[in-house]
C-alpha cells in the first residue's frame, strides 16, 4: 500500500512555482525527502496535510484526498514542523496532553499516552519544566512527542535535526529510525543534510525547484563503486608508490588511498604491497556512492 501518492501536483505562488508537476509514490517505512533550502519540501508537506490547496494535480495520503479530506488526514498523521512554535510558559507534559485531548483522546488516556511518548523521546523529569527554559534539542524532542501522541499511522518530520549539535543529531536520527522500525509508524522526513538520510531511510525522493529528480530505494543511491578505500596505520606514501608501480590507479584522499578496481588482481596487489612493506592494514573497504554525489549529478544534469 502507498502511504501517499501525487499526480502532476503543482503549487504556484504569485512570484514562484514551488511544486512543479510532481508525480511520486511513497511506500511504508522511512522515506527521506531531499532538496536544498527552497526546493519545495515544506510546501509539499503543507499540501499533503490539506493545509494548502494545490494549483493543479492531485495528491492522496493514506488513500485520502488532500483537497476534500484534509481533516481526516490530519487525524491520522503526525506533523513535526520545522519552525519554532512551542509556547514558552507551559511544560512539555501540559502541551502534549493538551494536543492529545484535541486529537480526541480522553483525559486519562491523554495523560498516559503523553507520559509514554515523552519518555520515548528522552524527556524524563524535564517534561514538568516550562518549555521556555529548554535547549534546542529538548524543544525538538517535544515537537516529535506531540507528533506521536495520538498514535498516527504516518508522521511528517520537517528538518527535525535543525539547530542540533552532532550528539543531538545522532540521538534524533536514532529516534526517527526507531519510529519506523519498532513503532511501526511510517515516516516522511525532510532534510538538506544528505548524509543523515543515508543512515535512517529505506527510500529517498530528490526534488529541486519543486520538480522530481529521482525516487529510489536507498540501496540504489549507495550502490558499490569500482573503487576500494585503503587505510594503513602509517606508510601511506610508500604504499601509494608501490601500488602505482604495479599498474594500479591510485589517488590519495586525506589519510586514505582510493584505488580503482580493475579486477580481483587489485585486491591481491594491495595485500601483497602491505605485506612487503610490513604495513598495518586498518581498512580495506569497497567504495559506495553517496546521496550527496547523486544529488549533485542530478541537479547538474537538469
Amino acid at each position: 500500500m502507498h502511504i501517499l501518492a501525487t499526480e502532476g501536483l503543482t503549487k504556484r505562488f504569485p512570484t514562484v512555482t514551488a511544486i512543479d508537476g510532481l508525480t511520486v509514490t511513497v511506500g511504508s517505512g522511512v522515506t527521506g525527502l531531499v532538496g536544498a533550502n527552497g526546493a519545495g519540501k515544506s510546501t509539499l508537506i503543507k499540501i499533503l496535510l490539506g493545509l494548502l490547496p494545490p494549483s493543479e494535480g492531485a495528491a492522496r495520503v493514506l488513500d485520502l484526498d488532500v483537497t476534500a479530506q484534509g481533516a481526516e488526514i490530519r487525524r491520522l498523521v503526525g506533523y513535526m514542523p520545522e519552525h519554532e512554535c512551542l509556547p514558552p510558559d507551559v511544560s512539555a507534559t501540559e502541551l502534549v496532553v493538551h494536543l492529545a485531548r484535541i486529537s480526541g483522546l480522553p483525559r486519562t488516556a491523554a495523560r498516559e499516552r503523553a507520559a509514554d511518548v515523552l519518555r520515548h523521546v528522552g524527556l524524563a523529569e524535564e517534561r514538568y519544566r516550562p518549555i521556555g527554559g529548554y535547549s534546542t534539542g529538548m524543544k525538538q524532542r517535544v515537537k516529535l512527542a506531540q507528533a506521536l501522541v495520538h498514535d498516527p499511522k504516518l508522521v511528517f518530520l520537517d528538518e527535525p535535526t535543525n539547530g542540533l549539535d552532532p550528539r543531538g543529531r545522532d540521538e534524533m536520527l536514532t529516534l526517527i529510525r526507531r519510529i519506523g522500525t519498532e513503532f511501526g509508524i511510517s515516516v516522511l522526513v525532510t532534510s538538506h543534510l544528505l548524509g543523515e538520510l543515508e543512515r535512517i531511510c529505506d527510500h529517498v525522493i530528490v526534488i529541486d525547484a519543486g520538480r522530481l529528480l529521482r525516487s529510489s530505494a536507498i540501496s540504489e543511491f549507495t550502490q558499490a563503486t569500482q573503487t576500494v578505500t585503503v587505510e594503513v596505520e602509517e606508510g601511506l606514501d610508500p604504499l601509494a608508490r608501490r601500488l602505482t608501480e604495479t599498474g594500479q590507479t591510485v589517488s590519495q584522499q586525506g589519510r586514505m588511498l582510493v584505488v580503482k578496481v580493475a579486477g580481483p588482481e587489485t585486491f591481491d596487489a594491495i595485500r601483497d604491497a602491505a605485506v612487503d612493506l610490513d604495513l598495518c592494514l586498518i581498512r580495506l573497504e569497497q567504495g559506495r556512492h553517496r546521496i550527496e554525489d547523486v544529488f549533485r549529478e542530478e541537479v547538474a544534469s537538469v
